[in-house]
């Protein structure tokens, strides 16, 4: 990951990680969460849309960094970095899809949630991680008995499953967490529904615990 991503992550805090169906949604979606002081996303491949959505607000609203999630192949890493992605995000460590995203300057985080995944993705170069799924790993608690050994490295992590407001705060707290993967920020049936207020008054709390935690 490379610096300048590192500050801007850890400035945000919170990325909002989103499902679009549809890529007729994906410029208001951005703009609603934009309006409410979230300007980092990271687009799921869990649809078809994803990639001509992030075509379409790297065009129309480019003050929003955006990544794209579910990476699972090295073509999808490649798609990803073509269409203009900012960075890439996995599930799981799969040291090919990790290994292609460095041959093709793709800032890319693995998913962790054991040690030996932290270990296979420390080997590979990769230092920023995707705690996935946390809360059903076991939380904050389990995240800092795994991440103490390799906290001298360097490594840092973004939370992502469960996470949500009455959570993050906590997760903010942490010096192992950089920022948080914001799933809740748009459900899809406020993006199905076109709820673009409701999605920037979820994007503007989000923002809120974060001054909160780090003014």
């Amino acid at each position: 990951m490379t610096e300048s991503l590192h500050h801007h992550f850890q400035k945000t805090g919170v990325i909002a990680v989103l499902m679009i169906d549809r890529a007729d949604d994906a410029v208001p979606l951005a703009r609603a969460l934009l309006a409410g002081g979230v300007d980092c996303i990271e687009l799921t491949l869990r649809t078809d849309a994803a990639l001509e959505s992030l075509r379409r607000i790297r065009a129309e609203v480019p003050e929003i960094t955006v990544g794209v999630g579910t990476i699972l192949t090295p073509q999808q890493a490649s798609d990803a970095k073509d269409a203009g992605a900012s960075f890439g995000v996995a599930p799981g460590m799969n040291p090919r899809v990790v290994a292609e995203a460095k041959r093709i300057g793709l800032p890319f985080a693995p998913g962790v949630c054991t040690p030996t995944d932290i270990e296979l993705a420390i080997e590979a170069g990769c230092k920023l991680l995707k705690f996935f799924p946390s809360e059903p790993c076991g939380g904050l608690a389990y995240l800092r008995v795994i991440s103490a050994p390799f906290m001298h490295l360097g490594v840092q992590f973004i939370p992502l499953g469960g996470v949500g407001p009455a959570n993050a705060a906590q997760y903010l707290k942490e010096p192992s967490v950089l920022a948080l993967g914001g799933s809740w920020l748009a459900p899809k049936d406020l993006i199905a529904k076109g709820d673009w207020a409701t999605i920037t008054q979820l994007a503007r709390e989000a923002k809120d615990i974060v001054k909160q935690v780090r003014p």
